[in-house]
């Protein structure tokens, strides 16, 4: 699949970095921008709407989707399902949006690589991995198993930074944010600069 319209942007972080408030940010702050919708096999959590947060299925349709070939991709986190359906990035594609993708490594991986141009991968960072244990013991302050849980995956998360284009460190979610949005604007920006480039290029 290659991006000729629009522009793709993959957003990961290891649990506790603030991936979800930024994400939403984006949305508000950036025209044109639309958060791809994921499929998942886990249960809706308080305040989450199905086909507004995410597409709510059950195993055995999830998996009849992945036979059908309808994914761009799919990982397994936390023992359910994820995956992101063709027809919402083909249909968002045509009306040329700047494209999120909120998955994790393994998402971002598959997205990259079927995706040829106009995508780009950006991970988000704690402080310090001291600062994320705080978070996600404060966060799962009601079951500490669970947090530790989610610790120990976020550090083999961090793993994965490398095979990233950018990497943000959230130590101050203001400043993050703004970072992270001016990278997004420029990359807009050069995406139409090279548009007009091989038009000119074209006439000579």
């Amino acid at each position: 699949m290659s991006l000729k319209n629009g522009l793709a942007i993959i957003i990961s972080s290891p649990s506790g970095a603030g991936k979800t408030t930024i994400t939403k940010s984006i949305l508000k702050k950036i025209k044109n921008s639309y958060l791809s919708i994921s499929c998942t096999t886990r249960k809706p959590r308080i305040g989450e709407k199905d086909c507004v947060d995410y597409f709510f299925m059950s195993e055995k349709k999830f998996s009849n989707f992945k036979k059908k070939n309808k994914f761009l991709e799919t990982a397994k986190v936390y023992d359910n399902y994820y995956g992101t359906l063709n027809s919402e990035i083909k249909k968002n594609l045509k009306k040329n949006r700047i494209i999120l993708f909120d998955v994790d490594w393994q998402g971002s991986k598959t997205i990259k690589k079927n995706i040829k141009s106009n995508c780009f991968s950006f991970f988000l960072l704690p402080p310090s991995i001291s600062v994320l244990k705080k978070r996600l013991l404060k966060r799962h302050k009601d079951n500490q198993k669970v947090a530790l849980q989610r610790f120990s995956s976020a550090k083999k998360d961090i793993s994965h930074w490398k095979e990233y284009d950018y990497i943000f460190i959230n130590k101050n979610l203001d400043v993050c944010m703004k970072e992270i949005i001016n990278k997004i604007n420029y990359l807009s920006k050069e995406k139409k600069r090279n548009i007009e480039i091989n038009k000119i290029i074209k006439k000579l």
